[in-house]
């Protein structure tokens, strides 16, 4: 039986009969089968289109106008192609250059392909980000990129290789957000049937908080509310519920004059809408919320965003991008005063090097547990979800009913869907120290679920200058390590002593 707040679990029920679950398992080692044929389709595909444009190349050479001839026997080519793919002489033309692109200059990733060792998604988000890495640095990144992705799905190794691509830039994160920002600006697109799109380019923080966060959770609002009204538009005629569930006499108005009748939008409309009233009235026309002459709920929801920066950044030592929870990096000014402008933030106590949490300051969870547990988790830990964790719910590994304890070592964060695969199948789940869930599928296949690692740490710095009088590690005898200077000034930072 599920506790209050969707924090409870049971033991997952029946899918059917044994018989249901022999046949999955047929099908899944089709699938596998049939996954490793796509693959070598792929890679021989991408290596056909590749050889295409080296064709192109070879017939251009030597011709007087070698640009424009390369061009055309490559629209030649590509022409050609497109009547065996199906598909338009440009877009083949599109997919030729990726794959010569990828061919060439991702030698290490292809191999890895060809292996199995990742899937077509990888190469593609690898190939996508890697172009911010410089050509001296991209084996180094290629290679880290493939050890993140093995067992994990694309969606959730993006983040991880886009900090890795912005930490081998040869300029600072920083000093390229500040460029890109002074290009923000809103425009109108005209489109067809009298509408037009209003578009705005702004800091990935500032728009990560206006759409996905402030307008979605207004958008609900609205939405619960209508429910309330359609319910309360069910009883006998100017009659409605007062705070004790009983029928009152009085008119099915929600709030000034405000109903919510044959309102049917949907929540991307009512985002629209809402959207649209904020910018030309300041705050929403039609607030059901509302209570008499203040704000209601609707009125007074605001973004929240949640950054992960080190302390060191914090307090101005370094420029490292700070990470967006859920989303991308973002410049390390905006991260110092997102916290100075903050009423309260939580201080997570990580491994200096590793940036592991160790700890958070600070049976329903405690607040300080539900803390901790967002910053562990930051997603759904179901395999291959990524659902943010401000949108999931905290489970029970062992279910309350079962004697499970309301303790961090025994709740992980579910989404919706993924906290009822685990209630309503034969889906099961273990939780190992350290917050690593161990899934059974119900084929029996197991798959690990480590806790996703920070995507902001500490980094060891290293020389290979040794001046006169130094140790082969570069430093004077009995003087701090490179590590350890960086780990008293973190403890420093946090008005602990370091252990040295």
């Amino acid at each position: 039986m599920h506790s209050n707040g969707g924090l409870g679990s049971r033991a997952g029920g029946g899918m059917g009969s044994d018989g249901d679950v022999d046949a999955l398992a047929v099908l899944v080692a089709d699938a596998e089968r049939v996954s490793d044929a796509a693959r070598a389709v792929q890679v021989r595909e991408v290596r056909v289109l590749a050889a295409a444009g080296v064709l192109a190349e070879r017939q251009a050479a030597g011709a007087s106008e070698r640009v424009k001839a390369r061009e055309m026997a490559l629209r030649g080519i590509a022409a050609e192609l497109a009547g065996v793919f199906v598909a338009t002489d440009r877009t083949l033309q599109r997919r030729i250059d990726e794959a010569r692109d990828l061919v060439e200059n991702y030698p290490v990733t292809m191999a890895a392909w060809e292996d199995g060792r990742i899937v077509r998604g990888h190469v593609r988000v690898i190939q996508e980000i890697g172009c911010l890495v410089p050509a001296a640095e991209r084996a180094e990144f290629e290679r880290v990129a493939i050890e993140r992705c093995e067992g994990e799905t694309p969606n959730r190794v993006r983040d991880a290789l886009r900090m890795l691509a912005e930490r081998t830039h040869p300029r600072s994160f920083t000093e390229r957000h500040a460029e890109a920002a002074a290009g923000r600006c809103v425009r109108v697109q005209a489109g067809p049937d009298g509408m037009s799109d209003l578009i705005a380019t702004l800091p990935t923080v500032i728009a990560d908080g206006i759409v996905d966060d402030r307008l979605t959770r207004q958008a609900r609002e609205i939405i619960n509310a209508r429910a309330h009204a359609d319910a309360a538009g069910a009883m006998p005629d100017g009659a409605r519920t007062d705070a004790n569930g009983g029928i009152t006499d009085a008119d099915t108005t929600l709030c000034d004059g405000s109903t919510f009748n044959d309102d049917v939008r949907t929540i991307d409309q009512v985002r629209a809408d809402v959207f649209s009233d904020l910018l030309l009235a300041g705050a929403p026309a039609l607030d059901p919320t509302a209570t008499g002459d203040g704000d209601g709920t609707l009125g007074k929801i605001r973004a929240h965003v949640q950054v992960a920066v080190s302390a060191l950044t914090l307090i101005g030592q370094d420029d490292g991008p700070a990470g967006l929870a859920g989303r991308s990096p973002i410049d390390a000014a905006t991260a110092r005063e997102l916290a100075g402008n903050a009423t309260s933030w939580d201080r997570l106590l990580t491994h200096p090097v590793t940036g592991t949490v160790l700890q958070c300051d600070s049976y329903r969870p405690t607040a300080a547990m539900i803390r901790l547990l967002r910053a562990r988790d930051r997603h759904c830990r179901f395999p291959g979800c990524r659902q943010p964790a401000i949108r999931c719910e905290l489970d029970h590994t062992i279910a309350a009913s079962d004697d499970g304890q309301t303790h961090v070592r025994n709740l992980a964060h579910l989404c919706k869907r993924h906290h009822d695969v685990k209630h309503h199948t034969r889906w099961h789940v273990r939780q190992l120290p350290g917050g690593k869930l161990v899934w059974s599928s119900p084929t029996g296949r197991i798959y690990r679920e480590d806790a996703p690692p920070p995507l902001v740490a500490f980094t060891v710095a290293v020389t290979t200058d040794r001046p006169p009088g130094r140790r082969d590690d570069g430093r004077s005898p009995g003087a701090l390590s490179p590590a350890q200077r960086r780990e008293r000034r973190f403890h420093t930072f946090l008005g602990s002593e370091p252990p040295f």
